[in-house]
């Protein structure tokens, strides 16, 4: 029986749909260096990987476009791209449910854009922690996200779940030995599936049983 006392959770994809800011966002770095707009693989190797992986897979055939990018990117406004970000539906009134007899964190592969999406969408009070990339040594896939967590609660890995809709995010619970829920993707290897985040308050309450 699982005791869990964190509850974690992936960004996009999972507390955001994210796909049009993704597009948007990248198209633009694109089509300034005129390169056409992203594929389908493209995308879905941007949606789970850190931009600087993105980058150096959009941009892989010229390193020095590829530096040029880095600094264009860096003199991008993301607020523009936050707007296109939807919120899952049932995120907040699941949130204010489970706080405070559970801690809320956040595992990312996003960078520095984490404070300003949760700052804009009014997200900052319901988390008690936020680890993005800029906090650990090695991002999704390896476990050192979901390590930082358990180390800050500490807490043991069956004392935690977390919530992601990539294989990114499976290999990254499966190395730390955290229980892994798997959001909207069927094809995951999972502890639970789940369609909605109202399904993870019944796994709650099942391993409180």
């Amino acid at each position: 029986m699982l005791d869990i006392k964190v509850v974690a959770f992936d960004c996009d994809g999972v507390l955001f749909n994210t796909t049009k800011a993704n597009k948007a966002y990248y198209n633009e770095v694109l089509l300034h260096f005129d390169r056409a707009a992203m594929t389908p693989e493209q995308f879905d190797f941007a949606h789970m990987h850190t931009v600087d992986e993105t980058f150096a897979f959009l941009f892989d055939d010229d390193e020095k476009i590829l530096k040029a990018a880095h600094e264009y990117r860096k003199c991008m406004d993301y607020g523009k791209f936050i707007r296109y970000m939807e919120i899952e539906p049932y995120l907040k009134p699941l949130l204010i449910k489970i706080r405070p007899q559970y801690k809320t964190a956040i595992a990312t592969n996003r960078t520095d854009t984490m404070n300003r999406v949760l700052s804009e969408h009014a997200l900052k009070d319901y988390f008690d922690l936020v680890v993005s990339v800029l906090d650990v040594k090695r991002p999704k896939p390896h476990p050192d996200p979901l390590i930082k967590i358990l180390d800050y609660f500490k807490v043991g890995p069956r004392h935690a779940i977390y919530v992601g809709d990539s294989p990114l995010d499976e290999m990254a619970a499966n190395a730390a030995g955290v229980p892994f829920v798997a959001y909207n993707n069927a094809s995951l290897s999972a502890d639970f599936h789940i369609h909605s985040l109202r399904e993870l308050e019944d796994i709650l309450k099942g391993t409180k049983q």
